[in-house]
This record gives C-alpha cells, structure tokens and sequence, in this order.
C-alpha cells in the first residue's frame, strides 16, 4: 500500500467496524510509524487505524502531541476498555474533523486492556486526558464519531460545516480526485481479506 494520509468525514473508513489484528510484522510496524508522523504532523493527541484508511483495531497515542517525547508514544492492539467509572464533559476535536470542536461527556476514569508492539498484553488504569483519548479513539475503531456523542442542541450548530465537508468528498469523488464510496469500501475489505489468518 501506498503512504497512508488521513481522511476526513464522511469517508467510509469511519464509519467501519475494524476487525482484530492477527499478527504484528514489518507491515503493520511500518503502519504505526506513519501514524505517529501523521498525529505529530496533524498537531493530534490520538490517531486510529480507520482514520488513515485502514480496517484493523489499532490505536496510537501521545497525550503530549510532541514528537520529541517519545517516551509517552502509546500504540494500542485489538484494545478493549474494561471498566468505566464517572463522567465528565470536555470539548473534543478530531484530525478526520478539522477545525470541528463540540462537548463530549465521557468516563472519567477506565480500564483499558490491548497488546503493545511486541505482542504483550496489558492493562492500564486511566483518567484525565489519557482517559478521553482512549476512549475517543476505541469509539473509531467501531465507527462511532464525537459528533455521535454530542447533543441535538451542540450537533445543529456543527450541522453546516459537516455537510460542507460532505459537499467537499462528493465533489472530489466527482471530479475524480477520491474513489467512489463503492471503491473505497472494497479497498477497506480487500485490506480486511489480506491481514485475516487461515
């Protein structure tokens, strides 16, 4: 495949259920490389793998969005939040969604379980920004946008720009530039088909 870039609503990508990865090589390294470069280039906290056209449940994330802490460089496999406790609401945005800002209640701590790059299980204990990353990124991997969670009153106002950047894709798709809705989907499945064991 070629480099990933990020795509923007309303891409199909987004709205996919990923599938779990069922191994970790060259190719999905190589993947989560370019994820970091494109988070830090796109001045993001988080970055999921649907988010840069591909099928798989995979996250990564720096609370920091500074490339030069890589200490705090996180990549979540197949991850599942376990536990959830709390609430609080806090303004979210989203590199799929620039410039688009709107208030999100969420956990306000969780248990989050996932493998690393080396194939090793862990569990963390979450609150703060780290929390609401996690969960903001394990919500793309099923599909499911910020804008999803925010509410009647707070989607009205965003309503305009969503649908200027519906307009945007369309006009893309039509002059040529971006594949068809169609094509794209089965771009996101033959990516499925290649990384799916037996």
């Amino acid at each position: 495949m070629s480099d990933l870039r990020i795509v923007h609503f309303p891409h199909p990508a987004l709205r996919w259920k990923s599938k779990d990865v069922t191994r970790i090589d060259a190719q999905l390294k190589d993947w989560i490389a370019q994820m970091f470069e494109l988070m830090y280039e796109a001045r993001g906290i988080g970055l999921a793998a649907n988010q840069v056209g591909l099928p798989y449940r995979l996250f990564v994330i720096n609370p920091s969005a500074d490339p030069a802490e890589k200490e705090l460089e996180q990549v979540f496999i197949n991850p599942q939040i376990i536990k959830r406790n709390g609430s609080e609401d806090a303004e979210e945005g989203c590199l799929s969604l620039p410039e688009i800002y709107g208030p999100v209640t969420r956990a306000e701590r969780i248990t989050v379980e996932a493998f690393d790059l080396s194939g090793e299980n862990f569990a963390y204990e979450l609150g703060g920004i780290h929390a609401r990353v996690v969960q903001h990124e394990s919500d793309h991997l099923d599909g499911v946008m910020f804008t999803d969670r925010i509410d009647a009153a707070a989607l009205a106002e965003l309503q305009p720009l969503l649908d200027d950047m519906t307009a945007q894709m369309k006009r893309q798709q039509h002059e040529g530039q971006l594949a068809s809705d169609d094509e794209l989907r089965a771009e996101l499945q033959r990516l499925q088909a290649a990384r799916t064991d037996d």
